[in-house]
């Protein structure tokens, strides 16, 4: 059966993303990659083998100014207390593009953060 293994980002830092995934997201550093065109870097919740993984690549030769464009739209995370993860974010300075709100269901709080390239990233919690 076919599976989505992972989406992927280009990044401009890559020890910068590492530590924004890893450290403000909790996601761990699952495995790299480098060679002469690219350094590469596998993050995610759990073993790569049984869970998605975002892959992060910083191409050693920049092709000049990066753009997020039109098309992308977000990754979205479930989280378990959004409340503690939103304060927790706020004090780390991470930039909100959409503070926590409850839709109007009732049923699901939901907040956006940006990475240090400005992927949009939803944080979720349904009751």
């Amino acid at each position: 059966a076919l599976k989505i293994r992972h989406p992927m980002f280009r990044v401009t830092g890559l020890e910068r993303s590492i530590a924004f995934y890893t450290r403000q997201l909790g996601m761990r550093l699952m495995r790299g990659r480098d060679n002469p065109m690219e350094r590469c870097a596998y993050v995610g919740y759990g073993e790569e083998s049984s869970n998605h993984a975002l892959e992060l690549i910083e191409a050693r030769a920049p092709e000049g100014a990066r753009e997020l464009g039109n098309c992308y739209g977000h990754i979205a995370l479930a989280v378990p207390d959004l409340g503690a993860m939103c304060d927790r974010l706020k004090q780390a300075g991470v930039t909100f593009k959409q503070a926590l709100q409850t839709a109007p269901s009732g049923n699901l709080r939901l907040a956006f953060i940006a990475d240090p390239d400005g992927f949009e990233i939803e944080l979720t919690e349904r009751s």
